[in-house]
């Protein structure tokens, strides 16, 4: 699952996060997803979500380094996967400093990523990398994504072609130069199991609901992992969206 949680704004009124803490846990256990990765989390709201969110254990940290600022978070089931390593880096041409501004970007930008190793079965580990792009530099979402495939290339060679699963929100729509780029590069778009060019709707939507328009959030798999299904969860929790964004979730599997 990615989800983009909205960070706790007070001036969203019956929107701002203390009221929706409990819907967007709702909504993640629903799923029961062995993995999600989540943007816009503040330390604090992270720290609401443990004990909602019991079965899960977390890695990541603040865009500006340490519990500062919003946290691109993975959070995985304890029971299914163990953290073997983990790390994050900043979106910038200093991507060991995290809280660099880059590339004409509004705000510092990072990715998390986490190697998992499953407890089902040793020998499969899986890594996942979760990343929120921004939403005014075109210039930072490409230089920002061409980053994180490189980091993801470097692991792979370094771990024989460990599978990877890429989520966030990419703040662009399926037609930008980010999503065209991964898709010719080989990576597996999640939305590709609805069918051809089927309409996904969008995934951003303010707090108002609705379908019209495109997705800005979205699950890639690396080269060799198939994509069997992907659903964009429309629901509401007790009348009340738990984001203004949309959580997608997608089923994917390793080709042997």
């Amino acid at each position: 699952m990615t989800f983009n949680l909205r960070v706790n704004v007070e001036s969203d009124g019956s929107n701002a996060w203390p009221h929706r803490a409990e819907a967007a846990a709702r909504a993640i256990r629903r799923h029961e997803p062995d993995v999600v990765c989540i943007q816009e989390g503040l330390y604090s709201m992270l720290r609401d979500l443990e004990p909602l969110l019991a079965e899960y254990a977390w890695v990541g940290e603040g865009r500006r380094g340490g519990r500062e600022d919003e946290h691109c978070a993975i959070w995985y089931r304890k029971t299914k996967w163990r953290a073997e390593e983990r790390g994050s880096f900043g979106l910038s041409e200093t991507p060991e400093k995290l809280g660099a501004l880059a590339w004409n970007a509004d705000y510092p930008r990072m990715c998390t990523w986490v190697r998992l190793r499953s407890a089902e079965d040793e020998a499969f580990e899986l890594a996942v990398f979760n990343t929120h792009l921004d939403h005014v530099s075109e210039e930072a979402q490409i230089k920002g994504m061409d980053l994180v495939k490189s980091r993801i290339g470097k692991l792979r060679r370094e771990r024989a072609d460990l599978p990877v699963v890429l989520a966030g929100d990419f703040n662009v729509e399926p037609g930008h130069a980010v999503v065209r780029g991964l898709e010719r590069d080989g990576y597996v778009n999640g939305y590709s199991a609805l069918g051809g060019k089927a309409d996904v709707g969008r995934t951003f939507h303010d707090f108002k609901g609705g379908v019209e328009g495109e997705p800005i959030d979205y699950l890639f798999g690396s080269p060799d992992v198939a994509v069997e299904r992907i659903e964009v969860d429309r629901g509401q929790v007790e009348g009340r969206y738990p984001s203004d964004h949309y959580p997608v979730i997608a089923v994917f599997s390793k080709i042997t």
